[in-house]
């Protein structure tokens, strides 16, 4: 259905980028080949830093290097204990829910990883919100009753596992992440490419064109790529996004991949 919808979106070039997983990767990209676009393997890695997500996205990376799928599979890991922990939380607030009929699809499907939209669904299901919005809200984001800080690898680590599969790394929805203040933020960018960031995803779905012109203009003056994505994530909770509703230009694509091909001679 992704590739369908991508196809007919006029999509050339697809990568498929799941939190900490590449499980869908072998699909997809027969899929692609069916569908005459160009597959590029991909990841969305979270990372912590100073108490707060960040994504960083891996692009060419080699599915099979072992290292890389133990390390996915701790970060899976994780993401489970802290889904139980938000449970436990919960019913000592009096809401009570299954925390393993929660976990059973990723235990299941290890293509999917689970997180708080998880939790926040089953709040909605049982009664206690009337949408994931007000779960969040009201229960699961920051600074609520019932709100877990993640724990976890730096994004420096993170790259650094990336490059150790072949790949290249790139950070996502910049304007999402980091400090606040645009001078902070570009400072701190500047911290990820002294530890080996490669790009960052000037073209994205939350970012304006006044976004990603200084995003655009930061990479250039960094010496980074740049990356650009949809964050269709194929339910409503993430917005209406579509696959192909945010393109990286063409020479762009071509940079990034020349920059993934000089580091693999």
């Amino acid at each position: 259905g992704l590739v369908v919808r991508a196809a007919a979106a006029g999509v050339t070039v697809l990568s498929v980028t799941d939190h900490d997983t590449l499980a869908s990767c072998q699909a997809v990209a027969a899929a692609c080949a069916a569908a005459k676009i160009d597959f590029v393997t991909g990841i969305e890695v979270t990372a912590v830093d100073r108490g707060g997500d960040v994504h960083v996205l891996g692009y060419f990376v080699d599915p099979h290097a072992q290292p890389l799928q133990v390390f996915l599979s701790a970060q899976r890991q994780l993401r489970a204990t802290r889904v139980r922990a938000i449970v436990d939380r919960l019913a000592a607030l009096g809401l009570t829910l299954d925390a393993e009929a929660i976990l059973r699809p990723s235990q299941e499907d290890s293509s999917r990883a689970p997180g708080r939209p998880w939790v926040a669904r089953a709040l909605v299901e049982a009664g206690h919100a009337s949408t994931t919005g007000e779960a969040f809200d009201r229960w699961i984001g920051r600074g609520r009753p019932a709100f877990v800080p993640r724990t976890g690898t730096s994004p420096a680590e993170v790259v650094q596992h990336l490059h150790n599969a072949g790949g290249l790394a790139s950070l996502a929805h910049p304007v999402l992440v980091g400090p606040q203040a645009e001078s902070e933020k570009a400072a701190w960018i500047a911290s990820l490419a002294a530890s080996g960031l490669d790009a960052i995803e000037a073209f994205h779905s939350e970012q304006d064109p006044a976004a990603t012109a200084r995003y655009l203009a930061l990479a250039d003056r960094l010496g980074l790529e740049v990356s650009g994505g949809s964050d269709f994530h194929g339910d409503p909770q993430h917005g209406p996004r579509a696959p192909g509703a945010v393109a990286l230009p063409q020479d762009r694509f071509d940079r990034l991949k020349s920059r993934w091909q000089s580091g693999q001679n």
